[in-house]
C-alpha cells in the first residue's frame, strides 16, 4: 500500500470490535450529540424524572444514555416475559 492511500481501521485489532471503547476516546465525542441521541436521551431522562443540558457532547450524551438505561431497566427487561 503506498503512503497516499487512504486507510480505515488498525493494523492491531481491538479487543471485543471497540464495543467496549470509552465514550472518552471517541474520535467524534467532542462534537455535539446527534439527534437520534438527542431524542432517546429525552425518553430516558423524562422517564426518570431528570433535567439534562441540552448542550451535551456525543460522548457525554452516551454516558447518560447508559446511565438512565440502567436505572430505567430498560436493558435488563425481557420482551418474552412481558
Amino acid at each position: 500500500m503506498s503512503d497516499d492511500t487512504a486507510t480505515l481501521g488498525s493494523p492491531d485489532p481491538e479487543p471485543q470490535g471497540g464495543l467496549d471503547r470509552d465514550p472518552g476516546d471517541w474520535v467524534t465525542g467532542d462534537e455535539p450529540m446527534t439527534a437520534a441521541q438527542r431524542s432517546y436521551l429525552d425518553t430516558l431522562a423524562r422517564e426518570a424524572g431528570e433535567e439534562l443540558p441540552a448542550d451535551l457532547t456525543k460522548a457525554e450524551a452516551s454516558r447518560h444514555i447508559d446511565r438512565l438505561q440502567g436505572k430505567s431497566g430498560r436493558l435488563s427487561e425481557d420482551p418474552r416475559t412481558q
